[in-house]
């Protein structure tokens, strides 16, 4: 089967092997030089910055196509609080119980809660919720699937977030801690539904791992898989459009560089929204469009690339300097579209892990605060402000009260911005993860991984179900695999049947 991909994000490299290793002939078309998408990295001066998802949960999904080093982290985030309080979430549950006991006033008995019915809920609806097409009845059929009915009253479909950890934490930075796994996928802990939950699953229970070589060699490993099994890589090659019989409505080829070429299955790895508005043949409407245009963005993203002449002992891989109000952050970042004036921020330091990932003596810096979806908003005065208020607040934090100031011990600066975002990956408004889940309907209003209308189109990516982030794509490109081997099962019964 000739076989086109449109795009090289994580879920486009991971399909893209995945038929390969089928035996498909693939054809990878990328517009950027380099593989990736928003998965990507910045070398200067010594320094290398991975510059997107940082977070690698689930690593067997990469197993499965490629080979990867790869180990657990001892501690997966560390928290910065308003008031002074440091928290290190250790893997290992006598030294999480240690710091629960030393660092904060919660039981630790809610936390064991917490975790083990994060674990429930993982168990009981993965299948159908990650690893398997929303779209087709027969996967809520399934024996495994067919309890879950049953037991949506434990799923947290009717609470959000917020109110299941307000109600289980007595700790308020407790419940800010739970609360900011909202954020993994671009939405609000106050609207977003508790069972959302089950992400602190992934993390804590199956572990936070880190790649030897950085976030970036998970791209690289998929990339070299897929040359090893055939899949030709197309860089700086855009697609105008995507070839559908009107006749058929089958997908049966691209149009690139004015070219017309033809496949018998094509995969999207784009932003659907960007997909329907600018891919879709003349005179041919994407049937999900009207939605698409309807559904909320996902939060986006403005990070600063420091590279750090100085080392901070302080701070861990990953680390979190909370908001002293959450609540208003949300509303500012959903409802007024706009930055809050204390932002959360999230520092990630690969060199921790990856010595060579800085200088001697020096560390990457990779600074983010949540940004609303672009509407059009002064980025540049945005940016300005946002920045002084997160050198501010590092300031303070890291300073405890001595004359420190990480603006001098910055070398140099890059920024992306949710219109570069935009820009670079082709995601609507510079939305992260496509559209948000801040509703109990999200899941099920998520952009499926095929559509019924039109036979030989299948979609993966962070903007369609499962969802974004590097696990959730790599989950979605093996749903792919499988509907299309179904189909080619199905096509030899019907030839055997004539």
């Amino acid at each position: 089967m000739k076989t086109a991909v449109i795009g090289s994000g994580i879920g486009g490299l991971a399909i893209a092997a995945r038929l390969a290793k089928r035996g498909y002939d693939v054809t990878l078309y990328e517009k950027n030089a380099t593989p990736g998408g928003k998965v990507s990295q910045i070398r200067e001066r010594g320094y290398r910055f991975d510059t997107g998802p940082s977070l690698f949960t689930l690593p067997n999904l990469v197993d499965e196509i490629a080979d990867i080093k790869y180990f657990k982290l001892d501690n997966s985030c560390r928290y910065f609080y308003p008031d002074g309080t440091k928290f290190n979430f250790y893997q290992d549950p006598e030294k999480l119980k240690e710091e629960t006991l030393k660092n904060s006033s919660e039981d630790y008995a809610n936390i064991e809660k917490r975790l083990k019915e994060s674990s429930q809920i993982y168990n009981l609806t993965s299948d159908l919720f990650i690893f398997n097409s929303f779209s087709k009845i027969s996967n809520f059929l399934k024996p495994a699937n067919r309890k879950i009915p049953l037991k949506l009253h434990k799923m947290g479909f009717h609470r959000s977030m917020h109110s299941a950890n307000r109600a289980l934490f007595k700790d308020s930075r407790i419940v800010q801690l739970f609360d900011r796994y909202a954020t993994y996928n671009g939405s609000s802990p106050y609207r977003a539904p508790a069972t959302l939950n089950m992400i602190s699953h992934l993390e804590h229970n199956i572990g936070a791992f880190f790649p030897e070589n950085g976030i970036y060699s998970i791209v690289d490993s998929l990339y070299k898989r897929g040359l090893e099994l055939g899949v030709k890589y197309e860089f700086n090659t855009p697609v105008s459009s995507i070839i559908i019989d009107k006749k058929t409505n089958c997908a049966k080829g691209l149009v690139v560089k004015s070219q017309e070429l033809f496949y018998d299955i094509v995969v999207s790895d784009c932003d659907v929204k960007y997909l329907s508005e600018n891919m879709m043949p003349a005179k041919t409407r994407h049937p999900l469009g009207n939605r698409l245009k309807q559904l909320e963005p996902s939060s986006s993203a403005l990070i600063f690339y420091w590279g750090v002449k100085t080392e901070h002992p302080q701070l861990d891989v990953h680390n979190i300097l909370f908001s002293k109000n959450y609540k208003k952050e949300f509303d500012s970042l959903f409802y007024k579209m706009d930055m809050y004036k204390d932002p959360t921020i999230y520092i990630f330091i690969s060199k921790k892990a990856v010595a060579t990932d800085a200088p001697a003596g020096c560390e990457n810096w990779f600074v983010m605060v949540n940004a609303p979806a672009n509407i059009g908003q002064d980025w540049h005065s945005i940016i300005a402000k946002t920045r002084s208020e997160i050198i501010k607040k590092i300031n303070h934090t890291l300073g405890e009260g001595t004359a420190f100031d990480i603006e001098k011990e910055i070398e140099f600066e890059h920024i992306a911005s949710p219109i570069t975002i935009e820009k670079n990956t082709l995601s609507s408004r510079g939305a992260l993860y496509g559209s948000s889940s801040n509703s109990i309907m999200a899941a099920f209003l998520r952009h499926p991984n095929f559509l019924r209308k039109f036979k030989n189109l299948y979609f993966v990516g962070g903007s369609v179900h499962p969802g974004g982030g590097i696990p959730l794509c790599l989950a979605g490109a093996k749903i792919v695999e499988q509907e299309i081997a179904e189909r080619e099962i199905s096509l030899k019964n019907r030839k055997y049947a004539k």
